[in-house]
């Protein structure tokens, strides 16, 4: 087997590598690194560290926070903005407890908080690829905080009431399938860090594991099993829809097409086969079928106006959707959702033109704030529930107003 040290490959490149803990170059095998890339893409380390356009992973993404803005960091081999002098050890510390070098405590929109679950020999070996990757001598952004949370030694304290070495289950089960798929979901794929909900002081209330939660615009959806099924989903469409990011019940949009983008489409079919089983669990409950309400046609005239109007040219008229075009409004889990937040949101705001693995994309939906007024969107809100979910006509126009 072909070896090679990483720092001689980065000088390569034009980088300084790191030792190990012990002072002895850090080994790395081809096979190593590139088994790194497909950790670092399963845990989705992208999405926080490479900006769009940007070179890869060398930081500057915004991350948004009640507390005020975070930046993604440089984590490419530079010695000076990146990661090119750090050790394993100090990369292993980092990942598994917070810790930069120089005792640097790391704010938790890292999410350390799941990836503590990670086992030294898979940090090693996203280590190795982060190590292989060409350095970027781009520097790094401060975190602009509210007092007193941009006191970084603060952190000490918050780890020491929330940092949990093991996360709880969203799911029941203990077939070596499950077993992977919640290594995938709870430490990779770091899933409870969106939708999960949070405390004052940012942490995961963990008593409510997966039950959604605000994720800036949008709130981040039930993803429990009862949460799923409650809105029509099956292990099989959970599969489908991390590997495309299409399944029946909708196409994926916001953070979720980022995740489908940068992380879940890359896993193996036996991976995606273990996280759609620990997020339905060992057994699955049954999808609740949809309950259409075809009566709404004649008891909300003026929301089925408006979807006419609006809606129907992309969405068809009787909500059938149109390949590559639009999803269909028949079965849809952003209609089933209990909440009409993520539903006003899309209304308001639109969509933009989503592109999928494959050839499958999706076009545009335009914002229709500024064409209706709130009572006229909650009419229509109304009507996409009751008309294709079956559920109550209980959107208000204040509602609408407040989400503007």
């Amino acid at each position: 087997m072909k070896v090679l040290l990483v720092p001689a490959l980065a000088l390569v490149l034009g980088a300084c590598g790191g030792p190990s803990g012990d002072g002895q170059p850090f080994k790395a095998s081809p096979e190593q690194i590139a088994r790194g890339k497909y950790l670092a893409r399963a845990a989705d380390c992208a999405a926080c560290h490479t900006a769009p356009d940007g070179p890869a992973m060398a930081g500057g993404v915004p991350l948004e926070s009640p507390f005020g803005a975070l930046y993604g960091s440089n984590i490419t081999p530079d010695p000076e903005h990146g990661i090119g002098k750090w050790s394993a050890d100090d990369f292993y510390r980092a990942v598994h407890d917070g810790s930069a070098p120089g005792s640097r405590q790391l704010y938790p929109a890292m999410p350390y908080t799941s990836y503590r679950g990670m086992p030294r020999e898979d940090v090693d070996a996203i280590y190795a690829y982060l190590m292989s990757l060409p350095p970027v001598k781009q520097a790094n952004k401060e975190a602009d905080l509210h007092f007193p949370y941009n006191m970084r030694f603060g952190v000490v304290f918050w780890k020491l009431l929330f940092l949990k070495d093991e996360l709880p289950n969203s799911s029941q089960g203990s077939s070596p399938q499950w077993l992977r798929g919640r290594y995938l979901g709870n430490v990779l794929g770091h899933c409870g860090e969106c939708h999960t909900p949070r405390g004052k002081l940012g942490q995961m209330n963990l008593g409510e594991s997966l039950k959604g939660a605000p994720m800036g615009r949008w709130m981040a959806p039930d993803i429990t099993p009862a949460g799923l099924a409650a809105r029509g989903w099956t292990e099989a469409d959970v599969r489908q829809f991390m590997k495309t990011g299409v399944a029946p019940q909708g196409s994926a949009f916001s953070e979720m097409h980022l995740v489908v983008k940068l992380s879940t489409q890359y896993l193996t079919d036996d991976d995606l086969g273990a996280l759609a089983r620990y997020t339905m669990g060992d057994k699955a409950p049954p999808p609740e079928p949809v309950k259409a309400d075809a009566t709404a046609d004649q008891r909300l005239g003026s929301g089925r106006q408006i979807y006419l109007n609006a809606c129907a040219g992309c969405h068809g008229r009787d909500g059938d959707g149109r390949p590559h075009v639009a999803v269909a409004m028949a079965g849809n889990a952003t209609l089933r959702q209990p909440d009409a937040h993520n539903l006003i949101v899309s209304i308001l705001d639109g969509v933009p033109a989503q592109e999928f693995p494959g050839l499958e994309r999706m076009q545009d939906m335009p914002a229709f704030g500024h064409q209706y007024t709130d009572a006229e969107l909650a009419d229509l809100a109304n009507y996409l529930r009751v008309r294709f979910a079956g559920l109550a006509a209980d959107v208000q126009a204040d509602t609408v107003k407040k989400l503007r």
